[in-house]
């Protein structure tokens, strides 16, 4: 569980609650308008149906867990898993790696460690993961770019509902009864727009791109990996090879723990 997604998100929603209800005097209906949500949802569920295939659309909620559960593996630990593997084949031959891929998770990384192991042409195997990293890329984009549309979209279906409470209250001038709800469907619609653009959908998107990136990073130190090793680099080269793709701070930490190990 990713903490920080979680409590951002219900941050935001004691916050505004908070505010809603000490400006009611704890009254806080008046916030709550049903031809609002319906334009402002609906609508954004809508334009999200055209924009995308309906089984992508379906699969919301799974996308939605990336944001909240899912945890890759730490650059700094898979380096030093690589590293170990490395050693292992250097001192017992590659084909000792396949022995160890019962004991890793990693889908990725097995199929990089079976292809080396079976003796598989380099660029071949480097060919294939390279394109297995372009596929999930595009799956991610895909997820992604369905938050980004519904953060697109929300604020102006906000806009098109304050259009239309606008309209009501206009044609309704003269009957001061149904100037207030026209006027409530008017202004809720923009707000409901922007707390779904802006408390959910939007960062939902930011913090799957970043799950993405962590993700890309680990293939990709997987793949220089498996291909030092497979090359028969010495452990130390493999080591360095791979830490090219952390930053300073990380490599320093990486030597700390290092060193405390040692």
């Amino acid at each position: 569980m990713d903490l920080a997604t979680l409590i951002g998100l219900l941050s935001g929603i004691a916050l505004i609650a908070w505010a809603i209800v000490q400006g009611t005097n704890g009254q806080p209906g008046s916030f709550l308008d049903w031809q609002s949500v319906a334009i402002v949802f609906g609508g954004g569920i809508a334009s999200a149906l055209m924009s995308y295939p309906l089984k992508k659309v379906m699969e919301i909620a799974k996308v939605v867990k990336h944001a909240f559960m899912t945890k890759t593996t730490p650059p700094s630990q898979l380096i030093k898993d690589m590293v170990g593997y490395a050693e292992v084949a250097r001192r017992d031959g590659i084909l000792s790696l396949e022995s160890l891929t019962k004991d890793i998770d990693d889908e990725f990384l097995i199929k990089g460690i079976q292809m080396a192991v079976d003796g598989s042409d380099p660029e071949l195997i480097e060919q294939i993961l390279e394109s297995e990293l372009e596929a999930v890329i595009a799956r991610h984009e895909q997820g992604r770019g369905l938050f980004d549309a519904l953060g697109k979209y929300a604020p102006a279906f906000g806009m098109i509902g304050t259009l239309v409470g606008l309209v009501i209250m206009l044609k309704n001038m003269d009957d001061p009864s149904k100037i207030g709800p026209g006027m409530a469907t008017a202004l809720l619609t923009t707000l409901y727009g922007a707390l779904l653009a802006n408390m959910f959908a939007l960062p939902v998107s930011d913090k799957l791109r970043m799950r993405s990136d962590e993700e890309v990073l680990v293939k990709q130190i997987i793949i220089r990996g498996v291909m030092s090793i497979q090359s028969g680099d010495n452990p130390r080269i493999v080591e360095q090879k791979l830490k090219t793709y952390l930053s300073p701070a990380q490599r320093r930490e990486m030597s700390d723990e290092q060193a405390e190990a040692a």
